[in-house]
């Protein structure tokens, strides 16, 4: 048997973990990409950029200008050439290094390695527990083969010996299976599910070799590779093989009880559910480093989805940590990135007199013959010497993140346009990460997370967003048809991004109105507490977005990885099939963050419906093509908002919210809200386990947003994403709002309200009244039109 007070000898941890991660798989990539030190900063800070690139390249430094289309007349704050690029290698995956393995000279005549595995997907070889670096230092591996069969070596610690590999059954993919692995002087064994399922010779004695342990990886010439794609629980290693008896013992266990007992080498149950340190409950501390972030409250093969609520978080409902059969489980992705680690390339600082806006750094470059250009987009906020402007400017940030995919695309010689479903571009290389919150990892596993030291080519602004010919962007691009025509009528404005209003909601205290723009759906709860406790004290908001506050999201204590949680609501046994409209997710009762441990998802699944704050819901969305944006309808003409101080001349019925004659672009499209009492109406069954809020006090409808044609990808949604049908076409409701609670809100109501802004008259004439009446008037002498 293995000499355990010699093992203990080698082991310490005293829980500090190194930033620089281990030898990890590299790729390189062709071409150039970027990102900014950080999201926003304030005039007279300085803010870095981090650069991989193949090509030389100029560096400028960039505020946009007056015009959305042409950046001719961006200002230039500063230049460089770069004529000896460096290119910076992104290691993607997630494992965990654990710094003190078994040793090396140790000879063990038994060993067991247990553990609970969900498997996402196969078709390339994994590694779930390993001492093991191929070719030259293989002591021991349990691995997943390429067709999904688990399999267990046990080698001598040096040359890769295939007579020691034993190959057991195939896996079921997303299905949690118990496996054991066992050696007794070079008899070998894998048990799945309680039952014995291989049997096999190896060595006589099994050396675990100099290579580091890892759970989730094994080591290809030094470098982490074969990572897992897979839900992982309860791993075990023993000094000894555990018989038939305690095998099946631990397989009816569920992965709910931690190994005891003197031939524990390592046991993790994986308890943490939050930060990059696993603990070791066995006598030696063996503890773990999670590289690459991975993903924590995931569910064991015990849990119950029946037990969590479906449509509520209300105090007394589900709670993970009372569930003692929830388990704890770590998911791991082969693509998991959320911080490029690379070197800064270049620092630049912003004059303290800048005027906040969106900025960027932009990359012009020539790869393969066609000149190319890469804009890195940042926010600049007022400087700390400057008072607050009259009003305020909410950046979608965390929607331009939340829609992030294909951070790595490919460079291209003109404006891109972005497939709807927040699916990617073309990729610059096969095994660089793809996803967002609306696409899967490569092994299918749903995303919760998205780090911002990474490129966000999405948000460009020159980046287009489906259906094609329409001119429609997200984004920074939609978000600055807002600050243009702000800029253009002379308004004083800062800007902000939500990043900055989850960290200081108090901030919203210096402004007589808050505009809220674009499609600002992803809200923190700060952030969202923020708003209303701010509107509660008599402030105003100005809402031009759709889709407003409709997912919870957390950040962690740096603010540099972003959580969210989309996850399937089940059917109730009751209940027919009925569709559902949502986003792909994982599993009910994966919605509790690991950052704050507190319910995810919907706001509207939290008690927390935002017609409470902003007086109007999401319900539904189109976009297949340019016909399917609608435009607004006059409802209330004799509203003062229509009339005062600016005359807009609509009538009853008349529609606004688009360009000359009905033309494109037209305001409704892509997301839209409306109030609770329509939402209510085309709610045609509440869930008995749910219940429907109340419709608000107050709420003047103004206008309608109407699309009475409905397009091939309609989707409009009851206030339980049940599918339903519109109210004869009506899509968004344009209203205003006097508080019961206190403040004032005007709610556009739908993605594109700013998009028009510039070229309908009634709408420029509209928005300026509400700038009025909520106390903000031009400070200089409006800009003559272009």
């Amino acid at each position: 048997m293995v000499p355990l007070a010699r093992l203990n000898d080698c082991l310490s941890c005293d829980g500090q973990m190194k930033s620089p991660i281990p030898p990890h798989r590299a790729i390189e990539l062709p071409g150039l990409h970027a990102y900014s030190s950080r999201i926003s900063i304030a005039a007279g800070d300085s803010i870095g950029f981090h650069v991989s690139s193949t090509v030389p390249y100029r560096f400028s430094l960039c505020q946009l200008g007056p015009d959305v289309d042409n950046f001719s007349s961006d200002i230039v704050i500063h230049t460089l050439e770069c004529s000896s690029p460096v290119v910076q290698a992104i290691h993607p995956g997630s494992y965990v290094a654990v710094d003190q393995g078994l040793p090396s000279d140790v000879v063990l005549d038994a060993l067991t390695l247990e553990c609970w595995i969900k498997p996402w997907s196969f078709e390339k070889r994994q590694s779930v527990i390993s001492q093991f670096d191929w070719p030259h230092q293989c002591g021991f591996q349990l691995s997943i083969a390429r067709d999904g069969g688990i399999e267990f070596y046990c080698g001598s610690g040096g040359e890769y010996e295939p007579a020691c590999l034993l190959t057991g059954p195939r896996l079921v993919e997303m299905q949690w299976t118990h496996v054991v692995a066992t050696f007794d002087r070079g008899a070998l064994t894998l048990w799945v599910n309680g039952q014995n399922a291989a049997v096999g010779r190896g060595p006589v004695s099994c050396l675990p070799g100099r290579s580091p342990l890892r759970l989730g990886a094994c080591a290809i010439h030094g470098s982490a590779e074969h990572f897992l794609d897979a839900d992982l629980t309860m791993p075990v290693l023993y000094a000894e093989r555990l018989n038939d008896a305690a095998i099946r013992q631990r397989y009816s266990e569920s992965g709910l009880h931690a190994a005891t007992g003197n031939n524990v080498l390592a046991c993790w149950p994986l308890s943490e559910e939050n930060g990059d340190c696993i603990c070791d409950v066995s006598q030696y501390g063996r503890k773990g480093r999670i590289i690459n972030h991975a993903t924590w409250m995931i569910v064991g093969p015990a849990f119950n989805p029946a037990k969590v609520n479906r449509f509520t978080g209300r105090t007394g409902a589900y709670e993970p940590s009372d569930d003692p059969s929830r388990g704890h489980g770590l998911r791991l992705a082969s693509d998991d990135l959320v911080d490029c680690r690379w070197t800064e390339t270049h620092r630049v600082a912003i004059p303290s007199d800048a005027k906040p806006g969106i900025y960027v750094g932009r990359f012009d470059f020539e790869l393969d013959g066609d000149r190319m250009r890469n804009d890195v987009t940042f926010i600049v906020k007022r400087s700390s010497e400057r008072s607050a402007a009259p009003c305020m400017v909410l950046c979608a940030t965390n929607t331009w993140l939340a829609y992030s995919s294909s951070p790595f695309a490919k460079n291209r010689s003109a404006p891109a346009t972005w497939p709807r479903r927040g699916v990617g571009l073309p990729n610059s290389h096969p095994e660089a990460p793809t996803y967002n919150t609306y696409t899967a990892h490569s092994g299918g596993q749903p995303t919760y997370y998205a780090g911002l030291r990474m490129p966000w080519p999405n948000a460009s602004p020159t980046a287009l967003y489906a259906p094609d010919g329409s001119g429609f962007s997200q984004w920074s691009r939609l978000e600055r048809h807002l600050h243009v025509w702000l800029d253009s009528h002379g308004y004083d404005y800062d800007v902000i991004t939500d990043l900055d209003l989850h960290r200081d909601p108090d901030l919203l205290t210096a402004y007589r109105t808050v505009i809220v723009n674009g499609h600002s759906e992803y809200w923190s709860a700060p952030a969202y507490q923020g708003l209303d406790d701010y509107l509660a004290k008599g402030g105003t908001a100005i809402v031009l977005s759709g889709n407003t506050m409709y997912w919870r999201v957390s950040f962690n204590a740096d603010g540099t990885v972003m959580e969210q949680r989309k996850t399937n609501t089940p059917q109730h046994p009751g209940e027919g099939p009925g569709e559902k409209h949502a986003a792909p997710g994982g599993i009910h009762g994966e919605q509790y963050h690991s950052q704050d441990g507190k319910r995810g998802g919907l706001w509207r699944f939290n008690d927390r419906t935002c017609s409470n704050v902003i007086g109007l819901e999401s319900a539904g969305w189109g976009f297949a093509s340019a016909e399917d944006f609608g435009t607004y309808r006059v409802k209330d003409a004799k509203h003062f908002l229509f009339h005062e101080p600016f005359e807009t001349s609509l009538t009853a019925g008349a529609s606004f919210g688009h360009g000359p004659g009905g033309s494109l672009p037209r305001a409704v499209g892509h997301e839209w809200d409306l109030t609770m009492a329509s939402i209510s109406k085309m709610t045609r069954h509440i869930p008995p386990d749910a219940v429907l809020p109340a419709t608000q006090d107050g709420i003047q409808v103004i206008a309608q947003g109407m699309r009475p044609v409905p397009g091939p990808m309609d989707a409009y949604m009851d206030y339980f994403e049940g599918s339903t049908a519109s109210l004869d076409g009506l899509s968004a409701e344009m209203i205003y709002w006097e508080r019961p609670q206190g403040g004032r809100v005007f709610n556009a109501g739908a993605v594109g309200a700013s998009w028009v802004l510039a070229v309908d008259p009634h709408m420029d004439a509209l928005v300026r009244n509400v700038l009025h009446h909520f106390g903000v008037c031009p400070v200089t002498t409006p800009l003559p039109k272009p």
